[in-house]
Order: C-alpha cells, then structure tokens, then sequence
C-alpha cells in the first residue's frame, strides 16, 4: 500500500510508538524525513537517531525516544500536521506559527531547506508549514 502523506504517517508512528511505551520506532526514510529528525533531535525531543541504509529500498530511520526520567511521560506531548496534500499551508516570515506562545517549534519547508519557525523568523524566509512539535 503507498502512503499518500509520507509525513503523517512519520508522526503517527512516533506518536503510536510512544503509546506504546516503546524506546525505539523504525520509519522508511526519505530526504524530507532524514531533515525533521534531525531536527527534531537538535530541539531535544528525541533521544539520538540512526540512518539504516541497508534495510528496505531507501532504508529506515531509527529513532530512540526520550521520556521525561521522573514521571516515564513521553517529551514530545503533542505532533501535529499543519499542511496537507490536500491543503498546503504556506506562510511569510512575519506571520509563521508560534507554537505555545515559542515553547514548541514549527518546522518550515523554504527554499532554503528545512528549518524551526525561530530559525525561519531570525533568517526572514517564509515557506510551507509542515507540523508542529511540543
């Protein structure tokens, strides 16, 4: 079966997988994917990641998950998607999301690659609104 949105299917498999209780969530991996986990990992949410080149066509990504040592409550308490196939959301640099008034990120497609919402606001570049983290 294809996926139609590759990304959706990215963020709920992490969001199952934390469900789950589990340390680790293999993804099929794409450039684009490759991008949010690094930065996904670079804002903290996660706990380190590895790129698969041998396992399946393009390979997979491994993601070690992060949970909060006191409480074993996951550090990504919510991932959502923003711009659909269906219905792409694009936006300028002065009116990108703040994500719970910038505790949480954005995380932008520019011509210019993927960035943060901060990243993208510090730069000026505007561009499609893929999801939110926090």
């Amino acid at each position: 079966m294809a996926v139609t949105d590759p990304i959706a299917d990215y963020l709920t498999r992490i969001r199952n997988a934390q469900k789950a209780g589990h340390r680790t969530v293999s993804i099929p991996a794409s450039n684009l994917k490759k991008g949010i986990t690094e930065i996904l990992y670079d804002s903290g949410y996660i706990h380190k990641y590895r790129f698969n080149q041998e396992a399946g066509k393009h390979g997979m990504i491994d993601i070690a998950l992060k949970y909060n040592k006191g409480t074993k409550e996951p550090v990504i308490r919510k991932l959502g998607r923003i711009s659909k196939p269906g219905l792409r959301q694009y936006s300028s640099a002065d009116k990108l999301p703040r994500i719970i008034n910038g505790l949480g990120i954005a995380i932008i497609s520019t011509s210019h690659g993927l960035m943060t919402d901060k990243q993208a606001r510090a730069k000026n570049f505007g561009g499609e609104v893929l999801c939110y983290v926090y």
